[in-house]
């Protein structure tokens, strides 16, 4: 708790006025000082800051109060948050501090660090030998001469104990140096935490050092660190503070947005650049209090700017975690050939990477385009280990608001069942078919079944059967793995194409007939498409036992697939109606199949352009199919 004792401590250090004036133009009315209000736009200043009671009023919108209630608003901080800010600017100890530390106080850790990367500073502009000038040339070839080193405070790490003995010289104690994590005990000796190394302050909301990160000269060296950073201190936790916070915020609040990149050296170039609203992590992912520090600025956009190499992925997919949990839009860019921001700016120029900014896709988008297109989608069962997957990723958000989003998304995908989706996801795993199976029924109809279950008539919804993939007893993992995660209409689309492809062996010139239809489906198994054609592709009057040598070439287990047909030996109906209701079915979850495919394209799709709208005529199209389709196996199945 904050005494009371202590907020009017801090109440009596902030010089209210100017306070209010980093943000707000003031003029003074006699007591008075007035501006345009910061919480509202207008153009006639009705915003004014009373010095002598300590309060402000906005007699536009009404609100009002004291310095504690505005610094609440300014910096979207609840009330003991902002007694700590204005604390911490104040430079003042509260007392649950000072209850909670153990060692030297915060304020002279930062003033030991600040005493750091002067002399970080100094040794790189002047320092002379390999060390400075290997430092120099580093800097030079990524574009950072004398001026920008000296706008960022940009230093060099000799290392060897100077700024121990340069910190000593200062009256720093070693509890200090070691508190600050400036230093480190060798066997009872303090010695440099930094050597040999380029160095980039790293400065807290109001401009001063809290820490730094280091980065070797050359070439990785194998047990070395590329950038070694500060470790937490009193003064430094590298889960909640940004690199470049402090220069970025108010280009955040002007603009709106704020820019997430990967390191250093990509923020100072964007920077550099004019995207003055840039930042990065420090040393760790993008985290909650990350997105809280950002969101003080009033951002409606998040743009993360990732590396395109695989850590780049990784830092996506950790951030997706926080989408329900911000109200500004989470965004991701990743550069194109692989580039960082440095080298894409170094290489097209400033001018090119506001196209690419404005054309930020959703997180979530590109998260589930990039981890799907490492998983091999052309079969159900390799469909449901990619669900596995998915529900791993989704896993943070399976108690979310989001979760019916992102769970018919991820279904549709992959032709899941939407319900089993959530599930997987919510458990973090995809349900095993391995319960037990309804009592055995008889069948109630002299229509051939397609249901997914080897006993004519049990529910589909339950199960997908070995028999139904052809699958091997000897291969228990296989492509074909047989789970209630498919959804009813993948299910029977799979038992339906393969019935048309067994009738395509035994039949092989009757199906021919079905040619230019075959040819418009959207297949649940691509081996089903491969060995279609490769049947169709035999001459005509061709045997049965060349069409199946022609399926085998194509696909090895073929004549698995194959030996499991039905419907063409059953009963009730001619040849040509059982053939007919194979090819209607097939074709009847085909058009479903492409309108979920359509469904997740209309998602990522930008409204309004030509490829929705074309996307749209598409599905409309094929809805009138399926009614056709519906309605004629509607009334097969009552005649």
């Amino acid at each position: 708790m904050i005494s009371d004792e202590d907020k009017e401590k801090v109440r009596q250090a902030t010089d209210f006025v100017q306070l209010v004036a980093e943000t707000v133009e003031l003029r003074q009315r006699g007591q008075d000082f007035w501006g345009c209000c910061p919480f509202h736009d207008e153009k006639t200043p009705s915003f004014k800051v009373n010095p002598s009671t300590g309060l402000w009023h906005c007699f536009g919108c009404g609100d009002g109060g004291d310095v504690f209630s505005y610094v609440q608003r300014r910096e979207n901080l609840d009330f003991p948050d902002a007694i700590r800010y204005l604390a911490d600017r104040a430079g003042i100890e509260l007392s649950e501090e000072k209850s909670a530390r153990r060692g030297p106080r915060k304020t002279r850790l930062m003033e030991a660090l600040g005493e750091a990367e002067a002399f970080y500073h100094t040794m790189l502009m002047r320092g002379k030998g390999e060390g400075p000038d290997a430092a120099r040339l580093y800097l030079a070839g990524r574009g950072f001469g004398s001026a920008v080193c000296r706008r960022w405070g940009l230093g060099y790490a000799p290392g060897r104990g100077s700024l121990v003995a340069q910190l000593r010289s200062k009256g720093f104690s070693t509890a200090e140096m070691l508190a600050a994590d400036l230093a480190v005990d060798r066997s009872g000796r303090p010695t440099d935490r930094f050597y040999e190394r380029v160095m980039f302050p790293i400065h807290d909301e109001m401009g001063r050092t809290i820490a730094f990160g280091g980065r070797i000269l050359g070439a990785k060296r194998e047990g070395v660190a590329k950038y070694v950073n500060t470790r937490d201190t009193a003064a430094f936790n590298k889960g909640k503070h940004l690199f470049a916070y402090d220069r970025a915020k108010e280009s955040m609040a002007a603009t709106g947005e704020a820019i997430v990149c990967e390191g250093y050296t990509d923020v100072i170039a964007m920077h550099e650049a004019g995207y003055t609203n840039t930042v990065a992590a420090l040393g760790t992912a993008f985290r909650l209090d990350h997105v809280r520090l950002v969101e003080r600025q009033r951002v409606s956009r998040i743009v993360c700017l990732f590396d395109g190499d695989a850590a780049g992925q990784r830092a996506a997919e950790r951030a997706i975690r926080y989408l329900d949990k911000t109200s500004a839009a989470l965004l991701c860019v990743v550069l194109p050939g692989g580039q960082d921001p440095m080298e894409f700016l170094a290489d097209h120029g400033a001018a090119a990477m506001r196209p690419i900014l404005d054309a930020a896709r959703p997180l979530m988008d590109f998260v589930f385009e990039k981890r799907l297109a490492g998983h091999d989608l052309s079969a159900p069962g390799r469909r449901v280990r990619a669900l596995e997957d998915m529900a791993q990723l989704l896993a943070p958000l399976k108690h979310s608001v989001l979760l019916d989003e992102y769970a018919t998304r991820l279904a549709d995908t992959l032709g899941m069942d939407v319900e089993e989706t959530k599930r997987a996801i919510r458990e973090a795993k995809v349900v095993e078919l391995d319960e037990e199976r309804p009592p055995r029924r008889q069948a109630q109809q002299a229509r051939p079944s397609f249901s997914t279950s080897p006993d004519e008539g049990a529910a589909p919804d339950d199960y997908v059967p070995a028999e139904a993939y052809g699958e091997a007893p000897s291969a228990p993992a296989s492509d074909d793995q047989p789970l209630r995660a498919l959804s009813a209409d993948e299910r029977t689309q799979v038992a339906a194409e393969r019935e048309l492809l067994a009738a395509l062996a035994e039949r092989p010139d009757a199906v021919r007939a079905y040619e230019d239809r075959i040819a418009g489906i959207s297949w649940s198994d691509a081996r089903h498409e491969a060995m279609a054609w490769a049947m169709l592709s035999t001459p005509e009057g061709s045997s049965p036992s060349e069409v199946v040598a022609a399926a085998s070439s194509v696909v090895p287990e073929a004549p698995r697939i194959l030996s499991g047909g039905r419907v063409m030996g059953e009963g009730g109906l001619s040849e040509s109606e059982r053939l007919g209701l194979v090819m209607d079915t097939v074709e009847l979850c085909s058009c479903r199949r492409r309108v979920r495919q359509i469904r997740v394209a209309l998602r990522a799709a930008a409204a309004g352009d030509g490829d929705s709208e074309r996307l749209f005529e598409e599905a409309t199209s094929l809805q009138k199919r399926i009614n056709e389709l519906t309605r004629k196996l509607s009334s097969t199945s009552s005649a």
